[in-house]
């Protein structure tokens, strides 16, 4: 898997938001639908978008872009 996950599903439009940011930095990303995977759906559907780095979950809802990119530094 990516070392930088997004987790989310068709039709949201914080998940829209969330990539927004992800393509501005840059990094290469995972977009991973929720709605694929009951277990994935059934925890997280009240948090998405959820994105992880290196397997751990970072943000809900929204991305903290500056955050983010000190992460990745």
């Amino acid at each position: 898997m990516s070392r930088l996950v997004l987790f989310g599903r068709e039709g949201c439009h914080l998940c829209d938001e969330a990539q927004e940011v992800l393509d501005r930095i840059g990094e290469p990303y995972a977009l991973v639908d929720i709605t694929q995977d009951d277990r994935l759906h059934a925890r997280m559907l009240e948090r998405i978008p959820v994105i992880a780095l290196d397997d751990e979950e970072l943000y809900d809802f929204f991305v903290d872009e500056a955050d983010l990119r000190r992460r990745l530094a």
